[in-house]
């Protein structure tokens, strides 16, 4: 009885997916985690729920503090509730990396993004097995408005 390459490693991969789905432990590590749009602020801010990854919490919360700014930028915001900005700040392909030696300093460890994002609340810590990081998820008000102005001010936005 012969049996066929493609057999084998169906049942292989299959038994292997069984056994994933029933494991209690979570990872975030093989999953896009996406910045999702909370609500618009009066003043015309963003409350967004973002995720980051890093090495301890400290780095994983400043990682997701950058992705959100990062999505305002470049993605426009475009998961979670309805009303938020899809359009980004930002419309140029490619900006960030023709502007790099901008946004390399600008989103510098302590740099200028920071001044654009506050945390509003830690929501969820999950640990990440494969190479012990952590993932974060925090909810955060994002200054559209005041990061608008200073792409403007430093000649990287065009009016």
């Amino acid at each position: 009885m012969k049996i066929s390459i493609k057999l084998i490693y169906g049942l292989i991969g299959g038994s292997l997916l069984l056994s994933s789905c029933n494991s209690s432990k979570i990872t975030a590590g093989n999953y896009p985690l996406k910045t999702e749009c909370i609500r618009i602020e009066l003043d015309g801010s963003q409350s967004l729920i973002a995720w980051g990854n890093g090495s301890n919490k400290a780095s994983a919360m400043e990682n997701a503090k950058i992705k959100a700014i990062r999505d305002v930028l470049f993605y426009g915001i475009n998961d979670g509730k309805s009303g938020c900005n899809l359009i980004p700040i930002i419309l140029e392909v490619n900006a960030q990396n023709k502007k790099e030696a901008y946004f390399s300093k600008f989103f510098a460890y302590k740099g200028e993004y920071d001044n654009f994002i506050s945390i509003k609340k830690e929501l969820k810590s999950l640990k990440v097995s494969v190479d012990k990081s952590v993932t974060f998820r925090l909810e955060v008000r994002v200054l559209r408005t005041e990061l608008k102005q200073k792409m403007i001010s430093d000649g990287i936005l065009k009016i």
